[in-house]
């Protein structure tokens, strides 16, 4: 009898613990945005926070300007797991200034690359490391209509990082070195060039960018353009289309933040404190990308995915006692 008691009380306790948990933490809304690395993310903090911290989590749809208007105007929906600043510096500043908003932690610990890349492997057989490196050597990248020439491959029309790439190019005068742009026509088409060079063991040179599915499942290496980041420059001319006399620059590193709500940032305890911590790089991001294009996943298969096979990763973002429950969930 003395033992059912004892068991009774334990049990009691851990319930009491539970629910105060669950009461610190309580509801809980959260953007699902309509890309994979973002989208993931967000499964990933609602079913760390639910099943680890006992919150209750609202998945909402989001994009990265009407999650980010309707957070300002309306408080809703408490936390955006992954918006990039580049696209909203100023209104982003000014909410945050206004103490509208607030900025939770560096989903993207390393950034968010963009640049020109090659493979790995070619790189490292012939020491390409830089830009000039690359120019240097138009024989290694076929694809160009003149089989004489090198060829790079760029965005979809419309982009911004097709014009920005031909203004580096002119910058550079790839022209004069023996190369050509190469148009791809749409996202699908620049990354079925990519894939199939690597896959045939080719040279390929062009615009990419990360955390993607590709980057996660290729080796490819991001040159370096041998000259800093100037953003005078940038603004100036780098990012201009058909800007009459580009200088010589570098891509600009994008940044993707968790940004939440002035009023969860006072409430959310338990749940704000998680945000302040979680993060991931760019090299585990893609894998799960990677994963999920090849498995045709849906962003909580990718989560699932992420928390079964990164341990190592996410225990890092909480206590031990929360990633015993949330491995105890899996």
């Amino acid at each position: 009898m003395k033992t059912l008691t004892a068991l009774l009380t334990v049990s009691a306790a851990m319930a009491g613990a539970s629910s105060a948990l669950a009461a610190e933490c309580g509801n809980v809304s959260i953007a699902e945005m309509n890309w994979a690395s973002a989208g993931t993310m967000a499964q990933i903090d609602s079913f760390i926070l639910e099943k680890g911290y006992g919150c209750s989590v609202d998945l909402l749809p989001g994009d990265s300007v009407p999650t980010f208007t309707s957070m300002v105007a309306r408080s809703q929906p408490d936390v955006a797991p992954e918006l990039w600043v580049n696209s909203i510096k100023e209104p982003l500043d000014k909410a945050v200034k206004a103490g509208e908003l607030v900025i939770a932690s560096k989903v993207l610990k390393d950034g968010g690359p963009q640049g020109f890349y090659i493979p790995a492997a070619l790189a490292q057989k012939h020491g390409l490391k830089t830009l000039d490196d690359v120019l240097a050597h138009p024989e290694l990248f076929p694809g160009a209509e003149d089989k004489s020439r090198g060829a790079f491959f760029t965005c979809p029309t419309g982009w911004d990082c097709g014009p920005i790439s031909a203004n580096l190019l002119r910058a550079w005068k790839a022209e004069e070195k023996g190369f050509e742009i190469v148009p791809t026509g749409s996202s699908a088409g620049l990354s079925g060039s990519l894939a199939r060079a690597v896959e045939q063991g080719e040279g390929w040179f062009g615009y990419y960018w990360g955390p993607t599915a590709l980057l996660g499942m290729y080796d490819m290496t991001l040159v370096d353009m041998g000259v800093p980041f100037n953003q005078t420059e940038w603004d100036r001319c780098t990012s201009v289309p058909d800007c009459p006399d580009p200088k010589k620059n570098a891509w600009q590193i994008g940044e993707a933040y968790t940004v939440v709500t002035s009023r969860f940032a006072a409430k959310g305890g338990a749940a704000m404190e998680y945000l302040k911590v979680r993060g991931w790089d760019n090299k585990t991001a893609s894998k799960v990308l990677a994963w999920m294009e090849k498995n045709q996943a849906a962003h909580e298969d990718g989560a699932w995915y992420f928390l079964k096979n990164h341990p190592d990763v996410w225990t890092q973002w909480v206590s031990p006692d929360v990633a015993e429950k949330v491995k105890a969930a899996l």
